[in-house]
């Protein structure tokens, strides 16, 4: 079961500031009140260890105090709030689960996502109320694929609504023209041989990987207005629009832009070798 953090996260700031602004309109001022008329039955309250300092500390602890709940309210909800809007509006951290984007990203990799890049969106509902810049080719971006729309998957955005993407012999051509190519190594793997090669898309120069010896899957596609077609950089390891189809506009999240930590398990110690802008 996936659990739903954004609207856990509305759930609790929403609750906690409607606890806290119940009681500062209702039963604040009651408390108050209460509480002047205990100071006003116990004038010598000030005297330490004086029988009316201890009968008044009673009758405040009884009758004048604060609920439980609204002090867990007060002092949570400011946090809860600067967390709700630096993860929904700002700036959101994602851990990289698989291998689809190797070499560019690594299994463990902890990544930040700006989630204003493309627009700004109501958390939970996805509705942008606010338009800024549209994805380009060549953008790392975060997503929820139309078979699990409950899901975050990152893929690199490969083409544009219109576009016509085609991909034959393993080699990438978007409105016919190739998509530069230069293979740099071949790598040896448990499972075969990985060729690695800087990729030119649009404006950003990535690594991707191809295996050989895998079955090539041809294809050509006109990507649907309003729609983006994504690939992973593990081209022939990676599940992606190949598979599941266009990401329509709405289920946009962000564009990752930087690796801020790699973790491989709970048992390894964090590492911070792979820092850095993602391309």
């Amino acid at each position: 079961m996936t659990i739903d953090f954004p609207l856990i996260l509305v759930i609790l700031v929403f609750g906690s500031g409607l606890i806290w602004l119940a009681d500062t309109l209702f039963l604040a001022p009651a408390r108050r009140r209460e509480l002047a008329a205990l100071e006003a039955k116990y004038p010598e309250r000030g005297a330490l260890d004086s029988p009316q300092a201890k009968q008044f500390a009673a009758q405040a602890e009884a009758r004048a105090a604060e609920p439980v709940i609204v002090e867990y309210a007060r002092s949570f909800f400011p946090v809860l709030a600067v967390v709700f809007v630096l993860r929904s509006f700002l700036v959101e951290p994602f851990q990289i689960p698989s291998s689809s984007m190797v070499p560019t990203l690594q299994v463990g990799d902890y990544i930040l996502v700006n989630k204003f890049t493309y627009g700004i969106r109501l958390p939970v509902l996805r509705t942008k109320v606010l338009d800024l810049n549209e994805p380009e080719r060549g953008d790392v971006m975060v997503f929820f694929p139309p078979h699990m729309n409950d899901t975050y998957y990152i893929k690199r955005v490969v083409g544009l609504p219109g576009d016509t993407v085609t991909y034959r012999n393993k080699r990438l051509y978007v409105n016919g023209e190739q998509v530069p190519w230069d293979s740099l190594a071949m790598l040896p793997e448990t499972t075969g041989r990985q060729e690695v090669a800087l990729e030119q898309l649009g404006d950003a120069n990535h690594l991707v990987q191809v295996d050989p010896t895998r079955p090539v899957r041809d294809f050509s596609v006109v990507v649907k207005p309003g729609h983006y077609f994504m690939m992973g950089d593990n081209r022939d390891n990676s599940s992606d629009s190949r598979v599941w189809g266009q990401v329509p506009e709405r289920d946009i999240v962000g564009k990752a832009f930087a690796i801020w930590m790699h973790w491989d398990s709970l048992f390894s110690i964090p590492s911070f070798s792979r820092v850095g802008a993602i391309e």
